[in-house]
């Protein structure tokens, strides 16, 4: 792998000394440098958080997992009317006098519009499985909206809710539905330069390096902006990113710290920043390719519907995963900031599977690829011509390439062989469809990364497994099963999951899910990550949630 260097900390622009009184330029190191802020069109947390800033949904979800409203009055439920007793309908009350930054109303009918633009197959929205549910979005007045549900849905607030939910100015993006959304200029323009309804809008943005926003003064509840101005700034690597809140104090707050463990500890000691854990709902894994990434293919390299020549060996999986060493890898590079774990879902408590089991067992890989034909040849096994010998791509900070060399050492003990591929996390988390190394368009055999489940009811984050999730070109390589992995099983419990609202019921198809998927060996969890970030001494907040 490429050797991970240290890279300095970006410079901060020139912000005021810390004070009590209102005012200054609040400053954030996200060294994933952020793309993109149309959050509808995004791959990367890092593009849903600088939309944020300025986009809304309804509602978001707290730390303990509680809607609270955002655009809407109040939380519809089933006893204040809001939503129907036979769960068909959820009519959500927009908060009164809401404008967007250029002055105009926020109304019932951008919601609607959001729904349109994101639902519709061409636009490609990645999130389009938070609003596959619904018949029909209805504007009844000026500040109401009636969600039809095609099925009665439990879980009502998976659309338009958190970062997966936020609202679109309908006169801004009329024209952007469709293909036009990532190919037509004004579209591309209005994604990177959104108009909001919160609290800042947009001053500049150089993608890939820095965003600044400055006070909207058209908020509805701008007596509780404290900043003038918030900077997200992009790039170094994690590490960096520590040293420059914790060590010399150029930041006042730095994100996703995924430093090992002793060395996040050396620079915690510099005693100018808190190290705030975040409440888990990351779970760190390898992601198999069903697909074919080999460069032969040209246009159908990675497509669905092209099968990888070893990978869809359940052999194969059920080996690899044997031999996956989690205990070193949490207790060499995580620490105190991860376990390892062989769920994908870890959160909340109560979905969590007991009946999954992940311990290493070198001899079983061995004799699960001798059963299945794989073949030594020298340090390598093969078949029919086929070689055990994999790509294997990550983002790059000193914490993800420690994880490869773990790995690659791994499964050498089974005579398969890692070729080690870092890439910026910029671009690895990127959503640029013409990218040939972002994680959707996924032109290696195995991948790495953390996804987060961002709501309490993991319905949409179980969502991204669908085969109709694949990704390709005929999505615009935004579908959330970058591995193209298809299980009919998995795809007829969802089904049944959609239609349960028996809470009891749909805790144990949550359960069905993650089994189905480990059993299938989809995806190999490793860690389940309480990735801390480090905040200013000087800074009051956050709370952090794991589902927002």
């Amino acid at each position: 792998a490429p050797a991970a260097t240290e890279a300095p900390a970006p410079a901060a622009t020139e912000a005021p000394a810390a004070s009590s009184q209102r005012g200054g330029r609040l400053r954030l190191l996200w060294w994933q440098a952020i793309t993109l802020l149309n959050p509808h069109l995004a791959t990367g947390t890092k593009d849903y958080d600088g939309a944020t800033v300025i986009l809304e949904p309804l509602a978001n979800f707290d730390e303990n997992g509680a809607p609270v409203p955002a655009l809407a009055a109040e939380i519809p439920t089933v006893e204040n009317g809001g939503v129907s007793e036979d769960l068909m309908t959820t009519t959500w009350t927009l908060k009164e006098g809401v404008k967007w930054s250029d002055g105009t109303d926020f109304t019932a009918d951008d919601v609607v519009f959001t729904w349109q633009y994101a639902s519709n197959p061409e636009t490609a929205a990645t999130t389009a499985s938070n609003f596959a549910q619904i018949e029909k979005v209805e504007a009844l007045s000026p500040t109401q909206v009636r969600i039809t549900w095609k099925e009665p849905n439990a879980n009502y607030l998976v659309a338009f809710t958190s970062t997966g939910g936020m609202i679109l100015q309908k006169a801004q993006f009329e024209n952007c539905i469709g293909a036009a959304a990532s190919t037509d200029a004004a579209c591309q323009e209005a994604n990177n330069a959104p108009i909001g309804t919160g609290p800042y809008k947009l001053a500049e943005f150089r993608p890939g390096d820095v965003v600044l926003y400055e006070r909207n003064p058209e908020y509805r509840d701008a007596d509780s902006v404290f900043f003038d101005e918030v900077e997200i700034k992009g790039g170094g690597d994690a590490t960096s990113a520590a040293r420059a809140v914790c060590e010399t104090g150029e930041f006042d707050y730095a994100w996703n710290l995924q430093v090992q463990a002793a060395v996040l500890d050396q620079i915690a000691a510099g005693g100018k920043c808190d190290l705030l854990a975040e409440a888990s709902s990351g779970i760190e894994r390898i992601v198999i390719n069903f697909s074919n990434p080999d460069p032969a293919l040209g246009d159908l390299r990675s497509e669905p519907g092209q099968p990888h020549p070893s990978l869809t060996d359940p052999a194969v999986r059920q080996a690899i995963a044997l031999a996956v060493d989690r205990e070193a890898i949490a207790t060499q590079l995580y620490g105190v900031t991860g376990a390892p774990t062989c769920n994908i879902l870890t959160t909340p408590a109560a979905y969590v599977s007991p009946n999954t089991t992940c311990e290493r067992d070198v001899a079983r890989a061995n004799q699960l690829l001798d059963e299945a034909g794989w073949v030594l040849n020298g340090q390598v096994r093969e078949k029919d011509g086929v070689r055990l010998v994999y790509s294997f791509a990550t983002s790059i900070n000193p914490l993800r390439q420690g994880e490869q060399a773990i790995l690659k050492a791994n499964l050498a003990e089974i005579g398969i062989q890692l070729d080690l591929k870092a890439i910026d996390a910029g671009v690895f988390f990127g959503g640029d469809p013409g990218n040939p190394d972002t994680l959707n368009k996924f032109f290696s055999d195995l991948q790495m990364y953390t996804n987060s489940n961002e709501n309490p009811d993991p319905t949409t984050y179980f969502a991204a497994w669908l085969c109709s999730e694949a990704s390709g070109s005929a999505n615009q390589w935004n579908g959330q099963n970058p591995g193209d992995w298809c299980n009919e099983e998995y795809d007829a419990t969802f089904a049944q999951l959609q239609a349960a609202t028996d809470m009891a019921t749909r805790t144990e198809l949550f359960i069905k899910l993650n089994d189905i998927m480990v059993g299938d060996v989809a995806v190999i969890p490793l860690i389940d990550r309480f990735t801390p970030e480090g905040e200013s001494k000087d800074l009051k907040g956050p709370a952090p949630s794991p589902f927002d």
